[in-house]
């Protein structure tokens, strides 16, 4: 049977489906302006709110004659990263997403945007400056999210895989992770994203994260000075510098602590009466205990909080070694083991808002990808917390948000007077999408 032809004209005038009872069912590509991503306006009203792309596009120097520019950087980002958060990750997409009115209305303007070639260009525009200063953009939406100075917070630090499948820059192989990656750092105060900052794979995973730590430190300190902060980590950041820099700094610390002989053997004692008990009952037995304990590198001894569980596999011993004050269990259970939320908000940013898509050859555009989809995040993370309280949605990742809020289609009208959606009346996510609207709008 002869393959069909790809590259002939086909007739898309009407189309005939069958018939339902008595009726004909037909299709035709007559509908005009149409849309399936409805809901990023609800992006667009939670960017104006924040001032987030404003704030962002200052960050980017611009080579470009003004005299010759059609598409400004502010509205290249909005396109970007407003696409990220609607599921259309790659540079590709925008070939076709350009041509929607729905979009380029959030964007700001009433003619096509930026093409992908056009949006290529503008990741060559960064560097280190630029990583720098969108950082800071991170910080200071995190400061300005406050109506009040905080008592206490957490700032979770770590690192994850960046898988890699091409020659880029500063490309090496982790044996951790068996295969070709970046190692980027991350750091999360609750649901809020501090720093998505990229690094080659060659490198200790603690590499930079004092000095990050330092800068958010004083960052925050300067808005409030009687903050209380805590640094908390698993033990591939458990480092002497670190530690120490705490201590002086004031700094409250709960990090992990890898096993070595002379952990185990201070616990050895308590793991075999565990193991006669289980023996002896069949139910797992769990204890949490303190000891002092320093390194040889360490000045002095520190409080290590040791976790012991022992089950139908053996033994299975944690150790975090701490400056807070107060219960082991209490700080165990309710403060160092929070951590692994911080994992949850990662994978959130690098599978939902695609912050693994580091394809670019050089290092300073692959970092601008991750930052695009850390502003991503900022978004989803601020429309969940503004307009979504007290909704379904509130806590909501954001491939439940895309699908149910901002994956709507909806008929675009436009002429001199007006833009008019009009959505889909038996929507189930309406009242959602009407209330978190209000939300936004209010002052």
């Amino acid at each position: 049977m002869p393959k069909p032809n790809c590259t002939e004209e086909i007739d898309v005038g009407s189309m005939d489906f069958g018939r339902l009872g008595r009726r004909v069912v037909q299709g035709c590509f007559d509908g005009g302006s149409m849309t399936s991503d409805g809901g990023v306006m609800l992006l667009g009203q939670v960017d104006r709110k924040l001032g987030l792309m404003d704030a962002a596009a200052r960050c980017i120097a611009d080579p470009r004659n003004p005299l010759l520019i059609t598409h400004d950087v502010r509205d290249m980002l909005r396109q970007r990263v407003y696409g990220l958060a609607l599921g259309w990750e790659d540079l590709n997409d925008h070939g076709a997403l350009r041509c929607d009115v729905a979009v380029q209305t959030a964007v700001g303007v009433d003619h096509e945007i930026a093409s992908a070639p056009t949006l290529c260009r503008l990741e060559k525009w960064a560097d280190r400056a630029t990583a720098w200063r969108l950082h800071e953009v991170l910080v200071k939406q995190f400061i300005a999210s406050f109506e009040s100075a905080p008592e206490e917070l957490v700032l979770d630090f770590d690192a994850t895989d960046n898988p890699l499948h091409g020659q880029q820059e500063a490309r090496f192989f982790h044996g951790y992770y068996d295969s070709y990656c970046y190692l980027p750092l991350y750091v999360f105060c609750g649901q809020q994203l501090l720093c998505s900052y990229l690094r080659p794979s060659n490198i200790d995973a603690a590499q930079h994260a004092g000095a990050i730590l330092k800068l958010l430190v004083r960052r925050l300190r300067q808005s409030w000075p009687q903050v209380r902060i805590v640094f908390r980590a698993d033990s591939g950041f458990c480092r002497q510098r670190i530690l120490n820099w705490c201590e002086r700094a004031g700094v409250h610390y709960i990090v992990g602590l890898a096993r070595n002989a002379r952990l185990q053997a201070r616990v050895a004692f308590a793991e075999l009466s565990m193991k006669d008990e289980y023996e002896r009952s069949g139910a797992k037995q769990r204890m949490v205990d303190e000891f002092d304990y320093a390194a040889q590198s360490w000045p002095h001894e520190r409080r290590v909080i040791t976790r012991l569980e022992w089950g139908a596999q053996g033994c299975n011993p944690r150790f975090i070694v701490t400056n807070l004050a107060g219960d082991p269990q209490a700080l165990y259970d309710g403060v160092y083991c929070q951590r692994g939320e911080a994992e949850n908000r990662i994978k959130e940013a690098q599978v939902g808002l695609f912050a693994t898509r580091t394809s670019c050859h050089v290092l300073r555009s692959n970092q601008l990808r991750m930052l695009l989809a850390a502003l991503g995040y900022v978004l989803v993370e601020r429309l969940r917390a503004l307009a979504l309280q007290g909704t379904e949605l509130a806590t909501a990742q954001i491939d439940t948000l895309r699908m149910k809020l901002l994956k709507v289609a909806a008929v675009v009208t436009r002429n001199t007077r007006r833009i008019r959606l009009y959505l889909a009346s038996n929507w189930p996510s309406a009242q959602t999408f009407a209330h978190a609207m209000s939300q936004l709008r209010s002052p």
